[in-house]
């Protein structure tokens, strides 16, 4: 078995391990969804600049992916009781009623119901440099943009300390705008669609969002300062990016877990939209033979979605409750503070904060069993053009070592990876700098510009 505590990357695999038969989805096509009667307003979410005085943030809404992968399927969260044993039974009903929906999605028998056409939106905060005055559209002087998408359960804003590592940190590279994702249901997003939420959801579909925003909906312009509610843009813009990619911009994207996995799967299926992309540990799993679709694992996480607090009196009391858990213990405190001020919203109801996304939706995203296993058998097809950095924890189970050795090496041409001892899963989190540290290693060495005096 390998000792990571010696290693600083892992080494190429002697072997693969067998791989069960998945059957892979096709894309659904995106078509135009249909205009709003009204359009929606950004929740009262007050935000700043936190990357310095040479940055200026917008947040934008774009319309979701339409249809969906998923038809309308309702299922009650449960009701909370302070019976802890009628609680927990209503846990576990819920926890199987999520699990078996996404076996009869597996098996083929919801392929028949009509695909939801609801009116989704995504949000997505945009950085963009107050210095950069006009963009060049040729060749290496393109600026690079950096499009971030978060893991379930967590908001957008939970990569700025991150951000505000990476800006101190890197010296040569245009960086001309920072574009910060958030799925449906998630964060802002979660509360602009909450009346509009069901009880499934397929992480195909935060792909699919994400190629609706970058082949539809991302400005041509990295300078001018797009609405809002971002202008949809032509058909021949769309199938120009699809096959040339972005003219003004180098597009890198950085994923972690979930959002690794959408990524991935939005790159293999439009490889031109990427100049590469920085996988933070994403949620791409192999299927073994005779393993179950939906491991213990999932289950446990789809039960311990359903059952977390979602309401405090204040911030105050949710940091303090917080940083007696060794969850929240184990992050850095920047990051917290994100989570606290940002994933959380005044209950309006009840008083106090609550979650923004509630454990119910954490739940549904946490109970998804094909995604990450097709991505997994497609990605050796990623093109080879777009280079792959892996940032891995040096903390794994032991019994996902051979797992995560093969996963950084199923697509070996163009890739690299480095592993960042001191986090586990939850990388952005825990270790923000040093994460940083390595998006801006990789970064210098790929888009860097020397400086004069160094080429002498």
């Amino acid at each position: 078995m390998l000792d990571l505590s010696k290693l600083t990357s892992y080494p190429p695999p002697v072997s693969f391990g067998p791989v069960a038969d998945v059957k892979v989805r096709p894309l659904l096509p995106l078509s135009t969804p249909p205009a709003p009667v009204t359009l929606p307003s950004l929740p009262p979410s007050p935000r700043s600049c936190t990357l310095g005085p040479s940055w200026t943030i917008s947040t934008h809404l774009i319309p979701a992916a339409y249809p969906r992968t998923t038809p309308d399927i309702d299922i009650a969260p449960p009701v909370f009781s302070p019976n802890k044993e009628k609680w927990k039974q209503h846990v576990a009903d819920t926890t199987n009623e999520l699990s078996q929906l996404k076996r009869k999605q597996a098996n083929g028998e919801l392929d028949g119901l009509k695909k939801s056409e609801k009116l989704l939106w995504c949000v997505a905060d945009r950085y963009v440099r107050k210095d950069r005055k006009s963009e060049n559209v040729g060749g290496a002087s393109k600026g690079v943009s950096l499009f971030f998408a978060h893991a379930n359960g967590f908001n957008k804003e939970i990569w700025e300390p991150t951000l505000q590592y990476l800006l101190n940190s890197i010296n040569t590279v245009d960086i001309v705008e920072i574009w910060l994702w958030q799925a449906i249901n998630h964060g802002d997003a979660a509360l602009i669609n909450a009346s509009n939420l069901c009880g499934i959801y397929d992480w195909v579909d935060n792909a699919r969002d994400i190629l609706h925003f970058l082949l539809y909906y991302m400005p041509s312009s990295t300078v001018d300062v797009p609405p809002a509610h971002l202008t949809r843009l032509t058909e021949s813009v769309a199938r120009s990016r699809k096959t040339f990619g972005f003219q003004t911009r180098q597009l890198v994207a950085v994923g972690h877990s979930f959002g690794g996995c959408s990524v991935a799967l939005a790159a293999i299926n439009h490889p031109a939209l990427f100049s590469s992309i920085i996988f933070v540990d994403p949620m791409i799993r192999v299927l073994r033979p005779d393993q179950p679709l939906a491991s213990s694992a999932v289950y446990k996480n789809v039960s311990g979605a359903i059952s977390r607090r979602a309401h405090w009196s204040s911030r105050d009391e949710a940091r303090r409750l917080f940083l007696k858990s060794p969850f929240f213990q184990a992050w850095d405190r920047a990051v917290l503070d994100a989570y606290i001020d940002y994933g959380l919203t005044e209950d309006e109801q009840s008083g106090g904060v609550k979650l923004k996304m509630p454990g119910f939706q954490e739940a549904v995203v946490f109970a998804e069993s094909l995604t990450c296993y097709e991505t997994w058998l497609l990605l050796d097809q990623l093109h080879e053009n777009i280079e792959l950095r892996w940032i891995m924890p040096g903390k794994v189970p032991p019994e996902e070592l051979v797992e995560k050795q093969e996963l950084v090496w199923k697509r070996p041409k163009n890739s690299s990876n480095v592993l960042i001892h001191s986090a586990g899963h939850l990388i952005s989190h825990e270790a923000p700098k040093k994460l940083a540290l390595e998006i801006s290693s990789f970064l210098e060495r790929k888009y860097g510009v020397p400086s004069p005096s160094s080429r002498l």
